[in-house]
């Protein structure tokens, strides 16, 4: 993506990547995207989940939705997405840090309006989350599908940034007998626990037992 005035990275630009490859690589990872914009003179930022088809990025929710009501009307909203992939411990309090992967996008929102690309995106949100779910449940119904507002936010102004690697101390602190070096962090599943009142014979599908995330270069 080609950099603008809001999404060029100056502090530490040699962590700045603008590919889209990469940043869509970030956003289909990652769980829960951050949405900031201002209503009423007040900002706000909620936290949401998300779904990605090509560029576009699905937010939903319910139409009495204050963060969506403002959306629709068409103001600057800024929408971030982190992944922690490690701590980065120092010799010195100062050169301590973290390794993450990280996408910026600004941009203004439409309303979905499409019967056939709502459904498209409700189908990428499900999907998202749990891939291959969509196939499996019912689902929505006319009721359900009134009473859900989805926006779409093109990927067309959006950058990432990244770290990894080792601390990098001040070279006299690399002499100093104290650990240093990266704790690595990451999202981990725990078996998978039933609901009371799922019947006995249905068992758990091989998209529930062996869920992972996907995983970028």
């Amino acid at each position: 993506m080609q950099p603008t005035s809001r999404t060029q990275i100056r502090r530490a630009p040699q962590r700045g990547d603008y590919d889209r490859a990469v940043i869509h690589h970030i956003l289909d990872e990652a769980l829960v995207c951050h949405v900031g914009f201002i209503a009423d003179g007040q900002p706000f930022v909620i936290p949401t989940a998300y779904g990605r088809l090509e560029d576009q990025l699905y937010i939903h929710g319910s139409p009495a939705s204050r963060m969506l009501q403002s959306l629709q009307t068409h103001i600057d909203v800024c929408v971030t997405v982190t992944l922690l992939d490690g701590l980065v411990l120092a010799r010195s309090a100062y050169h301590h840090s973290m390794n993450y992967r990280s996408v910026v996008l600004f941009g203004t929102a439409t309303t979905v309006t499409d019967p056939a690309e709502k459904w498209q995106a409700l189908k990428a949100f499900t999907d998202h989350v749990v891939p291959q779910r969509w196939s499996e449940v019912r689902p929505p119904n006319p009721q359900e599908l009134q009473g859900t507002l989805v926006l779409a936010l093109p990927l067309t102004e959006a950058s990432a940034k990244i770290r990894t690697g080792p601390p990098l101390d001040d070279e006299d602190d690399y002499q100093l007998p104290v650990w240093a070096g990266v704790l690595p962090l990451q999202l981990t599943v725990n078996p998978p626990r039933r609901d009371p009142r799922l019947p006995a014979e249905i068992t758990i599908p091989n998209h529930i037992q062996n869920y992972t995330r996907p995983t970028g270069p």
